[in-house]
């Protein structure tokens, strides 16, 4: 028995405007998310781009091909919803940031991240006046609330389509502060990636590559670099 996919009724994908936003018509139908909703759309780099994938369909409806559609739905179905707990929960990773904690041995890996990490700690406090303090090893510290409460209000204040894709580029890395430096533009994607991985990479290079984390890893980028991707597209007009 095979699943049932949804069937293309469409001919032609095209994008409108109105007072509640932009929306991607299918003939004369417009798009609606899962949950039934509207689906009005912050500018018009995202609605075309959704359109274009509405376009690139086959006879049968492929989800798996539709990133942007899929990341849309998720910030209008589920972030928007409950957009206070989601930004709750993101600010709450700069309690325990990545960048914050340091190896202590052997003195090469932690070089490399003091080397890494450090700037993008200097540009936090420049950014949002937030300087979090790095420690040694794997248990936290009471970070200063002054710096909590500033990248929080950072986060507090995306709308749900930038939530969405910050909800990926934290958790994909572990780090908030590095999550917003990409955001910001602070950080290309592969390298903001390349940085979230030092402690990986260093395992790597003294035990050598697994073939299977290294397909995991190769895919958890292509969903980082595609959290960029509709982060830009949120803020495009």
């Amino acid at each position: 028995m095979t699943g049932w996919r949804a069937k293309r009724f469409w001919t032609e994908a095209t994008v409108m405007r109105d007072a509640s936003g932009w929306h991607v018509l299918l003939d004369d139908r417009p798009v609606r998310t899962p949950a039934k909703a509207p689906m009005h759309l912050p500018t018009e780099a995202m609605a075309q781009a959704i359109a274009r994938e509405w376009a690139a369909q086959g006879e049968e409806l492929d989800p798996l091909s539709m990133p942007v559609t899929r990341s849309a739905n998720s910030a209008i179905d589920r972030v928007a919803t409950q957009h206070r707990e989601v930004a709750e929960m993101l600010a709450a990773y700069a309690e325990t940031d990545l960048l914050c904690h340091r190896a202590d041995g052997p003195e090469r890996l932690r070089q490399r991240q003091d080397a890494g990490w450090d700037p993008l700690l200097d540009w936090a406090e420049e950014r949002f006046g937030a300087r979090l303090v790095p420690v040694t090893g794997i248990l936290p510290t009471k970070q200063p609330r002054t710096a909590l409460d500033r990248l929080s209000e950072a986060v507090h204040g995306c709308d749900p389509f930038r939530l969405t894709a910050l909800h990926d580029l934290v958790g994909l890395s572990g780090s908030l502060v590095l999550g917003l430096a990409v955001a910001h533009g602070r950080l290309a994607p592969s390298d903001g990636w390349s940085l979230s991985r030092i402690d990986e990479d260093w395992q790597i290079e003294q035990w050598g590559e697994d073939e299977q984390a290294t397909e995991v890893a190769a895919r958890k980028y292509g969903e980082f670099a595609h959290a960029m991707r509709f982060w830009t597209l949120s803020s495009a007009d």
